[in-house]
């Protein structure tokens, strides 16, 4: 599975905001620290904000902070919140599908399992597990000038997802 754009800059958006708690965080920021283009970023921080994973302010002072704790934003609901109404292949769409095997083909339901499967281990991770004790991430995002201290210190990734991935 490939992830759009918007997904990789909604997860680097929550990270960031995640890696500089208790501060308002500027998009323009954001966007050097992620090597991101402002304009799409926008785009991204709007959908955040509509769908409730930020808060932003307007304004001089303005920027956008997390709209609740890091523990509380699960990685699957912001992918499938970005994912949800894409396609993982053509013969998914039933409008656009020219597949000539459409109605004998297991490959969809195959694909639709690994998606669903994708999106279940996905909901077992947060934002602060993705944070969580890892200073290199905090070197790359933190604010300039802003001491790096751990972020949702002691908080670690589920054993199984540990296991997982060793």
């Amino acid at each position: 599975m490939r992830l759009t754009i918007r997904s990789n800059l909604a997860m680097r958006t929550l990270m960031f905001c995640a890696v500089n708690p208790g501060r308002i965080v500027r998009k323009h920021e954001i966007a050097e620290a992620c090597n991101a283009s402002e304009n799409h970023l926008a785009q991204v921080v709007n959908t955040l904000a509509q769908l409730g994973f930020i808060s932003t302010q307007r304004g001089r002072a303005g920027g956008l902070t997390l709209a609740h704790p890091a523990a509380d934003i699960r990685v699957g609901a912001v992918l499938r919140s970005f994912e949800a109404g894409l396609p993982s292949a053509e013969c998914s769409d039933e409008s656009a599908n020219t597949c000539p095997l459409a109605k004998a083909c297991l490959f969809r339901d195959a694909l639709a399992a690994a998606v669903e499967a994708f999106y279940a281990t996905m909901d077992r991770w947060t934002l602060a597990d993705l944070v969580a004790d890892n200073t290199a991430l905090q070197h790359l995002l933190a604010v300039p000038g802003r001491d790096i201290r751990p972020t949702c210190a002691g908080r670690k990734p589920h054993l199984e997802l540990q296991a997982a991935v060793a």
